[in-house]
């Protein structure tokens, strides 16, 4: 073995020591935010900037504390903001299908709502009470007789001619009939019968005379009586006037300043004259139509449906719309059934996030936001007309469900839109308008750089954290172990994982085994137990694995020596969890000029970086092996028992030593297990889930028994990322496991052999009987023989 390859204790996790550190009881933090100060930097810029198209994209993976930051940084700068206007929608009384919308100053929305309901209830004291006014019923009485003495002077012209020719006139209401007078006396039915013909005669000739006379006199009686309907309906209007000015005078005089409301109220005003006349005549006021009845009937018409009301201690708004389906982003009209009819009118309009956050802030979820439809297109054309139009998303479609067409109001806000970065790149590629939109991009880091300050930081926030969700005090140790698990999350000794949230729900896990415990603090062990628990929850694939690989379902050697075969290191993610395990990797080298064959690629099953590894040990079998003859090879590479998908090249390393192993058939210790990437000229590179590989190979070879012998392979430029159980540690300490950090191809086959690499000297010759001698000497026979067979096959 070649100690210097084999990583001491130290390397192979970073432990933590806080004793210089002091820590306040009650810690004040300016910020919940750990680090991120290329995304604050950019969220401040692009909340301060008032010009348009400067609307947000916080780009970052759920969990790094995006609307902690969006939420801390608005709070702050909302509340130094005006206030902006409140906003209502009232009854168009010329076209009831298009609401008007109001905009009156911040705070006066609701307060202008009362002073309609007020103005209501005085109509109802007012009216019908002003038509019964003695003075109003004397003008009204003295119209009605002027009309009534017209009326009678005429019945009376043609009551005297009748008489002159002894003709009786009978008024019966408005009914006028002739009789025959005989003796002074007119005569009746009966009686006149009797008359002779001619008497008879000459009556109905006197009646069509009388007749037409009275119809001559009443020529003008129409217009007589539309003369009256106009005189009273004019007093009516008078009485009105002379009732609600009062009414309206203190209104006028309040609302001076807002010309909405002065062109609003004046519109009341004109229509009340109808409104009094259908509705509050004393003599078309039926009894059942008690007061409640009539005062709905009045808000229906006039009381203001108030959309937002904006107060003015509160600043800018600042809306988190969590659900944004259409309706909820730009409001909704809702409708009520009246006898099977769907009917609406404008104090159904609903107001939208939009409207509430209209002169401020609206965060949105950028995901949410694409997966509802037309919310997208119905929001870019909102910010960039400048305007909040309420309609329906579905008209384009056929379908049109709405009987209003509401004014629209101006829009002005800012747009915090909060998604992946793979959402950010998919509408800066599909959108060519997203980019002027959203100029401003505050881009979260997935780590925190681990220095002094940021420790202390970590350290006072964790400890807040204990203090606000009433958890147990957190001792030093704690702290301690938070620290390295956040680091284990970022793999990397030097920073912190930025999802912050990860570490205080572990200090609420934390702080149950405590209180199980019956511990007054939260120290390290009961850290460890949490993340214990929580391994141990989420353990069921992994433990099912070890299993069959532990009674031979799943083929794992890991003792003894085999030619073309090796023990790779694999990351399973499952849901929201991930875990190391081991995987036989085999490779077999024949006869031929194929090439390299990756079975996985070939069933479909690896994708696209996992193709490109092993297509890369052609570029290094050629570059190392075949300069000085063409490089012919039939190989087959498989990882085995493997039944899904495959991606990422980690396995290229192992492969390549396999592959070796299978050509110049020497055999490799199966007590290792290797991971690691290489490129053509064969030096190993980085890898990811170093940590859970490893413990994934450690928990079969305890299980089995450790024996000093079993070891894992890795990249040396990994040996930062290391942050290892303890368990693993101890094993190694004990001498019972190994991990080795590897630069190159040579140095990882002489590991997994025992045998040189070799060397090559000046003009590129191998030691005779290395491994590389080997390779070039077996590629060289397999060349030759793809020569003589391609002449034979030539003759």
């Amino acid at each position: 073995m070649l100690s210097p390859l084999k990583l001491p204790l130290e390397s192979l996790k970073l432990n933590i020591n806080l004793a210089d550190f002091e820590f306040p009881e009650v810690p004040r933090l300016q910020s919940a935010i750990l680090g991120q100060p290329r995304a604050q930097s950019a969220l401040e810029f692009g909340i301060a900037m008032p010009n348009p198209g400067y609307n947000i994209f916080v780009m970052g993976d759920s969990g790094l504390g995006r609307l902690s930051m969006i939420t801390t940084h608005l709070d702050s700068f909302a509340h130094t903001l005006p206030a902006p206007p409140s906003y209502a929608y009232v009854d168009n009384f010329d076209n009831p299908r298009e609401p008007v919308a109001v905009e009156l100053p911040a705070e006066q929305g609701q307060e202008f709502n009362k002073d309609i309901e007020k103005l209501i209830d005085d109509l109802l004291a007012t009216f019908p009470a002003a038509f019964e006014s003695p003075a109003y019923q004397q003008k009204k009485n003295a119209i009605e007789r002027d009309f009534s003495q017209r009326y009678n002077n005429m019945i009376d012209l043609v009551d005297k001619k009748a008489q002159s020719i002894n003709i009786a006139l009978f008024r019966e209401g408005e009914a006028i009939t002739f009789s025959p007078i005989k003796s002074n006396k007119p005569l009746n039915e009966e009686q006149f019968i009797r008359l002779p013909q001619p008497e008879r005669e000459a009556f109905h000739k006197h009646v069509g005379e009388l007749e037409e006379y009275l119809s001559e006199v009443l020529l003008e009686l129409p217009q007589w009586r539309r003369a009256m309907v106009e005189k009273i309906k004019q007093l009516d209007n008078d009485t009105i006037g002379l009732a609600i000015d009062p009414l309206f005078t203190e209104l006028n005089d309040k609302y001076q300043n807002i010309d909405d409301v002065v062109t609003y109220l004046s519109e009341i005003k004109k229509n009340l004259n109808n409104t009094i006349a259908d509705h509050l005549m004393p003599e078309r006021t039926l009894e059942a139509k008690n007061h409640t009845l009539k005062r709905l009937m009045l808000a229906e018409l006039y009381v203001p449906n108030i959309l937002v009301d904006n107060k003015e201690e509160s600043g800018a708004p600042v809306i988190y719309e969590s659900h944004p389906i259409y309706q909820n982003l730009f409001g909704r009209i809702e409708y009520i059934s009246d006898q099977g009819t769907l009917v609406t009118n404008y104090r159904k309009i609903c107001a939208g996030s939009l409207h509430r956050a209209n002169g401020g802030y609206l965060i949105l979820d950028a995901e949410k936001l694409l997966t509802y439809p037309f919310v997208w297109e119905g929001l870019k054309r909102a910010l960039q007309a400048g305007r909040i139009e309420i309609e329906s998303p579905y008209s384009e479609l056929g379908i049109n469900t709405i009987t209003l067409k509401p004014e629209v109001i101006p829009l002005n806000v800012k747009v915090i839109l909060v998604g992946s970065a793979d959402i950010h790149y998919f509408l800066e590629e599909l959108d060519d308008e997203f980019n002027e939109m959203f100029k401003v991009l505050a881009d979260f880091e997935g780590y925190i750089p681990r220095t002094h300050e940021s420790m202390q930081k970590f350290a006072m926030l964790m400890i807040k954290q204990a203090a606000d969700s009433g958890a147990k005090p957190l001792t030093r140790s704690a702290i301690e172990g938070l620290i390295e698990h956040s680091c284990r999350l970022s793999e990397n000794q030097q920073h912190f994982s930025a999802r912050i949230k990860d570490s205080l729900e572990i200090i609420g896990e934390a702080n149950l085994f405590c209180k199980l415990s019956d511990s007054s603090h939260i120290n390290r062990l009961h850290v460890e137990k949490a993340l214990a628990a929580r391994e141990q929850r989420n353990g069921r694939m992994a433990e099912n694995i070890l299993e069959e690989m532990l009674n031979g379902t799943i083929l794992i050697d890991t003792e003894g020596e085999a030619i073309g075969k090796i023990n790779g290191l694999t990351v399973l993610e499952v849901g929201g969890s991930s875990f190391g395990a081991p995987a036989r990797i085999t490779t077999t080298v024949y006869p031929g000029s194929r090439g390299i064959v990756d079975i996985e690629r070939e069933a479909e099953l690896g994708q696209a970086i996992h193709s490109k590894g092993v297509m890369i040990l052609t570029g290094y079998l050629g570059h190392s092996y075949a300069q000085q003859f063409p490089l012919a090879i039939s190989a087959s590479i498989a990882i085995e028992q493997s039944y899904g998908y495959i991606d990422g090249d980690s396995a290229s390393l192992a492969e390549l030593c396999c592959l070796i192993s299978a050509l110049t058939r020497t055999p490799i210790e199966q007590a290792f297990a290797v991971t690691g990437s290489i490129n053509q000229y064969g030096e190993v590179q980085a890898i990811g889930g170093v940590n859970e590989k490893i413990e994934g190979f450690f928990r079969l070879c305890q299980a089995r028994g450790l024996n000093g012998q079993h070891a894992a392979i890795i990249p040396a430029a990994n040996k930062r990322n290391l942050m290892l159980k303890q368990e693993v540690i101890d094993a190694v300490a004990q001498g019972l496991f190994s991990i080795y950090a590897v630069s190159s191809v040579d140095e990882t086959l002489e590991l997994l052999t025992g045998q040189q690499a070799g060397i090559a000297d000046i003009i590129g010759n191998y030691p005779e009987n290395s491994i590389n001698f080997r390779a070039i000497s077996r590629l060289k026979e397999i060349s030759d023989m793809t020569v003589d067979d391609e002449k034979e096959e030539g003759l």
